[in-house]
């Protein structure tokens, strides 16, 4: 019986130790994670960027470059960016990833829109790309690809919510 005890003891000993060993430390697992997410979200915005003026035409086909709408636009920028892939719709692309609140956006975070400030209908219209510094990455109308202010305008008083897909 005391063998068998101390060997339980053992076997429980090395489980721990080799735990220990193997798993990262809590603040170790987040830097890495935070690190990643960071990296890929610079590469969505650097992607982005990169199509700056680009016309806007509502229901653009996803197989272009040469025009976008808004959601066209997120889907082809988070698949060659980091190869995420996106559905086609601002609506259905609102049910991808994780919720987060307006104050807790971070660079590379979707964040959706109603069709303006006054309706009280909560029906997504929009997508845009949080950008970081209270900027949002998107396309509409006239000026096409560009950057617009995101806390204090209009599309703060549009947003409905925002989704970390990264």
């Amino acid at each position: 019986m005391k063998l068998h005890k101390a060997l339980i003891g053992i076997v429980m000993g090395v489980a721990l130790g080799v735990t220990a060993i193997v798993a990262p430390l809590p603040g170790e697992q987040n830097v890495a994670e935070a690190a990643w997410s960071q990296s890929r979200a610079d590469k969505v915005i650097a992607t982005g960027r990169k199509y700056m003026g680009t016309p806007y035409k509502f229901g653009a086909s996803s197989n272009t470059t040469a025009v976008f709408d808004c959601s066209s636009f997120t889907q082809r920028v988070f698949k060659v960016a980091v190869g995420k892939s996106l559905p086609r719709t601002s609506r259905d692309q609102a049910k991808k990833g994780t919720s987060v609140s307006k104050a807790n956006l971070k660079k590379g975070d979707l964040v959706f829109f109603k069709a303006s400030t006054t309706t009280t209908s909560k029906r997504i219209t929009h997508v845009a790309i949080y950008a970081g510094n209270n900027k949002l990455l998107h396309t509409y109308g006239k000026p096409g690809v560009t950057y617009s202010t995101f806390k204090g305008t209009s599309w703060e008083k549009r947003f409905v919510s925002a989704r970390r897909v990264l």
